[in-house]
């Protein structure tokens, strides 16, 4: 399944929670559109990363895309010759978001694999030895978007494996070997995708993240909660079929304190620029906060 559509589906929901200010967000999205068609990172130049952040918040928001900016924008990359990993699977992920057909999608998805690591995952860096969690959730991503799976499922399941703790865990990748939320979401997404096991630990690991204060932290043990990690740790619990009730309404307090009326969301506590690509998270994390 396409990982864009299932976290998708969840964010769609977002809207119940947020009611009149729902409005405010999509107005925030919008104004960090940039005149060339794309949206703006946080120094405010226009950036695939945070574009395809901003085409899912519309789109979660049920708000109608700018289209013909989009597509003039996208067309620019072409096939993606200079772009490193992460901004290569941007440009498949937004290219899957439009009606227009992406003829050149095969020679985008053909570069990732020189990403490919020699353990079988894949690597933000060319020529690395071993995988991590994120390259293999953007890769498989990349290519799920657009009804496609990676070549060497075996390979890829064998790089996760490797970055995987006895206590249900993982780490993103072997230089630093720190088990935290993130790459542990990224690890059940794709494991889930794959249907291969996930441990029974895994959820009482994500949960032994919750912060007393609402959130959920990057690692145990970690000084404070964020955004992200919030809404990939409630996102992989919805996966592995855990309730986080008893969590529910203090992740609520939780994400409406890093809410303005300006419509965006901040990262976390300390942060003070308001992005596309947490006002996204913020969405994710309302919709699986939007059952009771």
């Amino acid at each position: 399944m396409s990982l864009r559509l299932e976290m998708l589906q969840v964010a769609r929901l977002a809207p119940s929670l947020l009611g009149e200010a729902s409005e405010l967000v999509e107005n925030f999205v919008r104004s960090q559109q940039a005149g060339d068609g794309g949206f703006c990172d946080r120094d405010g130049k226009s950036d695939l990363y945070y574009t395809s952040f901003a085409i899912d918040a519309l789109t979660a928001l049920q708000a109608e895309l700018p289209a013909e900016g989009l597509q003039s924008y996208l067309e620019v990359f072409g096939d993606g010759d200079g772009l490193d990993f992460v901004h290569l699977c941007c440009l498949a992920r937004c290219w899957s978001a439009l009606d227009r057909k992406f003829s050149k999608i095969g020679d985008v998805l053909a570069r990732l694999e020189d990403y490919r690591a020699a353990d079988g995952g894949y690597n933000q860096a060319r020529e690395a030895e071993f995988g991590s969690a994120y390259g293999s959730f953007l890769a498989y991503g990349a290519y799920a978007d657009h009804g496609r799976l990676p070549p060497g499922e075996v390979g890829i399941l064998e790089s996760l494996a490797g970055l995987a703790d006895a206590d249900g865990s993982w780490a993103n990748d072997r230089e630093l070997p720190i088990a935290n939320v993130p790459a542990t979401g990224a690890a059940v997404t794709v494991l889930r995708n794959f249907r291969s096991p996930i441990p029974d630990s895994t959820g009482p690991w994500l949960l032994s993240a919750f912060h007393a204060g609402g959130g959920f932290l990057p690692f145990p043990g970690a000084p404070l909660p964020d955004l992200l990690s919030t809404a990939v740790a409630l996102h992989a619990l919805d996966g592995l079929q855990v309730s986080f009730a008893d969590q529910r309404e203090a992740c609520l307090d939780f994400v409406d304190t890093l809410w303005t009326a300006e419509g965006g969301f901040h990262g976390n506590w300390d942060d003070d620029v308001l992005d596309i690509e947490y006002t996204y998270y913020g969405l994710l994390a309302l919709g699986h906060l939007s059952f009771e």
